[in-house]
């Protein structure tokens, strides 16, 4: 990722999959839709990316409304947002959804150096309950130990 800002993250994608490798891609997005991101106003939480023919969209992603534009010129929040990748790439993504049962995962959405909207996507494989409670327990024990090294400094 580049050292952009952060506009939105999908801190709960971690919880949920296991994210195997990531993909910066571009998003083709309207005047108003730039305008409402710049204000800082995304939610990419529930949005997944689906292959639709040979493009990949991003699915349900949050962009609301810009507040200054008029009604005629305003975005549709939910709608579906192309993703601008490499043609190399997008059959990379294609197989592996296709092929292997991989899931596309969006992680953060931000601004990158030349002051363009990016969309970091992961290709991942959904988690079993067991494997959720396995990673919940990794974190508690982390912070078990730093609380622990902690206490004995002092």
């Amino acid at each position: 990722m580049a050292a952009g800002k952060l506009i939105a993250e999908n801190r709960r994608a971690r919880f949920d999959y296991f994210l195997e490798q990531t993909f910066e891609a571009g998003l083709a997005l309207t005047g108003s839709e730039v305008k409402s991101l710049r204000n800082g106003k995304a939610n990419i939480a529930e949005s997944y990316a689906a292959v639709q023919g040979d493009e990949i969209m991003l699915v349900n992603a949050d962009i609301p409304p810009y507040a200054q534009s008029g009604p005629h010129f305003n975005h549709e929040p939910r709608r579906h947002r192309k993703l601008l990748l490499k043609r190399k790439e997008i059959d990379k993504l294609i197989g592996a959804v296709q092929r292997d049962g991989q899931t596309l995962i969006p992680t953060k959405l931000y601004w990158n150096d030349k002051g363009l909207a990016k969309l970091e996507v992961a290709l991942a494989k959904g988690k079993k309950i067991h494997d959720k409670r396995e990673t919940e327990a990794k974190r508690d024990w982390q912070r078990d130990k730093a609380r622990l090294m902690k206490g004995d400094r002092s």
